[in-house]
Formats: C-alpha cells, structure tokens, sequence
C-alpha cells in the first residue's frame, strides 16, 4: 500500500528526471545526426573524387580510341601527369630517367658533358663561362656566346639546354652558338665530345692582395666541405681582409648545403624557416657560435640567375648585417621541392611541399633579394663585362670598409699602404 505522500514522491521524482532524460535524447540525436551528416559528406566527397578519375579514364579511352593517330598509352599517361604538375606552380614537375639521372649527378658533382655555365642574359640563352679544362673550353667556346642550337635542334630554356648537352662521356654533341664580333654577331659551329665534368661547387682565388673570392657553382652534398677547403687555400697566401662570395647564376641546389654555407659566416641568429601543410617539415634553421674568416668584411654577389638556395644564403647574410649584397636583384623563389619517387618505374615527381622565409619572415616568392648595391649592366654592355664590372664594385666597397675601420682604430696598419 502506497501513501499520498509516497505517489507525490514518486510523481514528482518522474517530473525531475524527465528534463535529464529529454537532454540525453537530444545529445544522442545530434551525435547521430552529425554522424549521419558526416556519413554523406564523405560519400559526396568520395562520389566525386570518383567520377573525376572516370572523367580522367574516358578521355584517355577517347583519346586512344578516335585521336587522328595512334599515341601510345604510356605517352598519354605521361603527358596527363605533366598536365596536372604544370597546374600547380613553376617548379614541381614530372621527372623521366634522364632528368633523374640529370638530378642525381648535379647533387653528387660530377656528369659527362661539355662543361659550361647556362644562364639567360637580356633574354638570351648564353654561356656564361665555359669551366676549365673542359671539352667545351678546348673547342673555344667563349664566354658571352649566345646558344643556339644542341644537336641542330633550337634551344631557349637553361634546364633543357643543359639537359641536351648533357650525355655519356665519349659521345659527340653539335653546338651552334652567335658570337659577338663589334656589332654584329656572327654563328659558329662546334663538334665537341663529351668528357665526365668533375664539377667542384666551390672555387677560389685571390682577387687583390688581402681580398679573396669564392665563387659558388650550385649547392650539393660536398659545397660546405668545398668551401672550406677553397677558403684555406686563399688564406694561405696571407691574411684577408675582406672576401667576396659570388652566387651569380647559382640556381640553387640542396637546402641544407646553403644552411651549412651560411653557418659558416654566421655565429647566431635564424638562417631560414620552412613552411608546410606536414607538421615534420616544418623547420627553422639557427646558425651556431663556429665561424669561418669570422671578422672578415664579406660581400655576396647576386644577379636574376640566382635562385632557391642561392637567395637563403644570400638573404640571411644581408639581414643580419654579415655581408653587403651587390649586383641586380635575384629570382625569387621561395619554395622547396621534394622528389616522390614511384614503386615501378624509372620515374618520380618534383613536387613543391614547403615555402621558406628569410629571417625577417619575408617571402621571397616573385621579388628576390634586392642587393644593398646594384650594379645594372648598361646598353649593349657585354656580359664578361659586366661580370668584371660587379667584381670590382665590390672588392671597392670592401676596402672602403677596411679604410672606414682603419680610420676608427688608429692602431690598426693598412696592406700595402692603402
């Protein structure tokens, strides 16, 4: 038997529990909503992503099966991918055999090729310099010609050029080059044979007594070690008073080669930071207390051809007031690429997973570094002479701050009375 004030009890305990219940079932219906609505996101999302591959599939099969002539399905496959790299940005591309093996020589030194330096001047392909002792420099190609054709086929583009004359040592490669003689310009023909080109990344020389060069090729696995070795062979024909580090034409190379090369002038201070969408690229790059010619007044050349890991080593000096950048601004490219190599096949994808910033977070994209003294060529300047002309720019502004210290520290004597 139940008393009126336990049916109250009860009555009014159903009453309390009814709001927690109702809140329950409300929290259990948005979660099953949002798993239903979740649910038929991803089935939209995979339904699409389905038939645009099926788009892809059916005009590859249309191509194949009504084009007016027959291509071959592996070229079609080729060309689709060069299609959506191309999208994407100027550097990520797809990489066959011989733009693998081209890659993998650049990084470890050493090719078969003629042995010359590429770079667009004024808008022309030309050979910036031809290396020493190389088949290119025992046929008498000079520095300045203009390229014109690899194998009498026409060339415009640096990466392709180099790729053409690139090939196995012994193997015989046409060159037509223009040469400028006063103010005509006048075609020569070359039947040069390849040899394997050593390339070091690094070489040296005194330019002046107390003032040395270094001049850098491009970043590989070796270019620290190289830099350092070159830097010992200046300084052993006497102290230096400044040192000039030319990147002019260097396209750019191995990220951590241009941290290592700019560590090596650096005691402190952020070098480069990575940005990317993957957690475990993201980096920033600090330079430690070492240093080499630590005290040595430094000046860093650049010009439109240096590029990427050219601009890091460049940029980081300038901002923390290391060197002073002469010659007319760089490239501006401020992205890193990965390659992606396939399971099968002699194929891989260069593809641009990572942006990096100067040590003021700056981008680089587009812009380049503006140099701290520009030194533009002038009308119908020859390139050899410009190049000279840069050189001495800088060796002149070197000894201006030699002559400027000296001045602050009466103790201190000048080479050769300057």
């Amino acid at each position: 038997m139940f008393s009126l004030a336990d049916e109250e009890g009860q009555r009014r305990s159903r009453w309390a529990a009814t709001p927690r219940t109702f809140m329950l079932c409300a929290v259990t219906a948005s979660l099953g909503a949002g798993v239903c609505l979740g649910a038929l996101a991803y089935r939209a999302a995979n339904a699409e992503r389905e038939a645009q591959d099926a788009l892809l599939r059916a005009v590859l099969r249309q191509v194949e099966r009504h084009y007016v002539q027959e291509v071959p399905r592996a070229r079609l496959v080729d060309d689709a991918l060069r299609g959506v790299l191309a999208g994407l940005d100027d550097h990520s591309s797809l990489l066959d055999e011989r733009a693998l093996v081209a890659m993998q020589e650049d990084t470890v030194g050493s090719f078969g090729g003629v042995g010359v330096t590429l770079g667009l001047v004024r808008g022309h392909l030309t050979i910036i310099e031809p290396l020493p002792d190389t088949p290119a420099a025992r046929a008498g190609v000079h520095a300045g010609d203009r390229l014109l054709q690899v194998d009498h086929q026409p060339v415009r583009h640096p990466h392709g050029a180099a790729s053409a004359l690139r090939g196995r040592p012994d193997t015989a490669v046409h060159v037509r080059v223009s040469r400028a003689a006063n103010t005509d310009r006048r075609q020569l023909d070359f039947e040069i044979t390849r040899a394997l080109i050593a390339l070091s990344s690094v070489r040296g020389r005194v330019v002046d007594t107390g003032y040395g060069y270094l001049r850098i090729h491009q970043f590989n696995k070796n270019t620290a070690d190289e830099l350092g070795d070159a830097l010992a062979e200046i300084t052993a024909a006497g102290p230096l008073d400044g040192l000039v580090l030319d990147l002019r034409d260097n396209p750019g190379g191995l990220l951590l080669a241009s941290v290592a090369v700019a560590d090596a002038f650096l005691t402190d201070g952020v070098i480069v930071s990575i940005a990317s969408r993957a957690p475990a690229h993201r980096q920033v790059f600090e330079a430690d207390a070492d240093a080499i010619a630590e005290g040595v007044a430094l000046a860093v050349l650049v010009n439109r051809g240096s590029a990427s890991a050219a601009e890091v080593v460049a940029s980081a000096l300038q901002h923390h007031g290391r060197a002073a950048v002469i010659g007319t601004e760089s490239y501006g490219k401020a992205s890193v690429q990965t390659v992606l190599h396939f399971p099968k096949g002699r194929r891989a994808v260069k593809l641009t997973t990572a942006r990096y910033r100067t040590p003021a977070g700056r981008s680089l994209d587009q812009t380049g570094v503006v140099p701290d003294i520009v030194v533009a060529p002038r009308a119908n300047e020859p390139a050899h002479e410009h190049r000279q002309r840069v050189l001495d720019a800088a060796v002149a502004h070197l000894r201006e701050r030699d002559l400027a210290q000296s001045e602050t520290a009466p103790g201190r004597q000048l080479r050769n009375d300057r």
